[in-house]
């Protein structure tokens, strides 16, 4: 059995660092994550430079995490600095092998840090961080290539061996997944093409697993926006933060579910266990 959390994270510096009333709650969250024991943690939008994780950050997150080894991948040149970046964070004994996928993503996208993929003796674990749209869909062309290739990755993989994908999709599947449908269908996360390109994903093969174990629940949500103070108090979310499984392994799923976070808006870690 494997226990698997997955949490965009928005900066490991400041939520390890600063002494901010988020940075605060971030560490909360720390707290809970350390508290679940998992396995494997894949965390996104770290923001670290180049060079990554500094000894500082390594030790404070080991103060966290101390059975756990880093791996990581940051935005390089041309892409900006700081920007983007996954890492993931597994028990030492657990035999993984780092792979850094150039997938032919347009623009700056492959390199941004946005994949980081560990291959396990029993599966891969793809750790994403699927480009935004953007403010006015500016990226939305270059983004429905990405949604392509992304795919096109993954069924790669699992014609190898089954694939747990993980992260922030940046989208919202269905109405169901977030809580105000009615006026958010020209904005980032929920226009007609990016639904259409997760769909296509899972057409492919692969199982959103929350729906899967929970149906049609509603009023469940992974993401609150930080613009808008009441957004969490309100539950005026959105659930684009996923565990995708081969369908092939949907059967052997356990638990998928949120995190509690507390008080603090913005992504929520979710869970995964899966007995492999």
């Amino acid at each position: 059995m494997y226990k698997l959390i997955s949490w965009n994270i928005d900066s490991i510096n400041a939520a390890l660092t600063s002494d901010s009333a988020r940075a605060l709650m971030s560490r909360d969250v720390l707290n809970t994550i350390k508290a679940e024991d998992a396995d494997i943690i894949a965390i996104q939008e770290t923001k670290l430079s180049v060079t990554g994780p500094t000894e500082r950050h390594l030790q404070l997150l080991k103060d966290y995490f101390p059975k756990h080894a880093v791996e990581w991948v940051s935005s390089t040149p041309p892409a900006k600095k700081g920007y983007a970046g996954t890492m993931i964070l597994y028990k030492e004994g657990i035999n993984i092998k780092k792979i850094l996928p150039s997938i032919g993503a347009p623009d700056t996208m492959d390199r941004e840090g946005r994949l980081l993929v560990a291959e396990c003796d029993q599966f891969y674990l793809v750790n994403v961080y699927t480009p935004n749209s953007g403010d006015g869909l500016k990226r939305l062309k270059e983004r429905q290539i990405w949604d392509r290739l992304y795919a096109d990755y993954l069924v790669k993989l699992d014609g190898e061996k089954p694939v747990i994908a993980c992260g922030d999709f940046n989208v919202a599947h269905k109405e169901i997944d977030l809580a105000h449908p009615e006026s958010n269908h020209m904005s980032a996360g929920f226009t007609d093409e990016e639904r259409e390109g997760f769909s296509n994903l899972l057409n492919r093969g692969f199982v959103d697993t929350f729906r899967y174990i929970h149906g049609d629940v509603k009023d469940v949500y992974s993401w609150w926006g930080q613009r808008i103070k009441t957004s969490k108090i309100n539950n005026s979310g959105w659930r684009i933060d996923y565990f995708l499984v081969s369908e092939r392994i949907k059967d052997n799923v356990k638990k998928s579910e949120m995190i509690d976070s507390g008080p603090r808006q913005d992504h929520t870690p979710i869970l995964l266990e899966i007995d492999i």
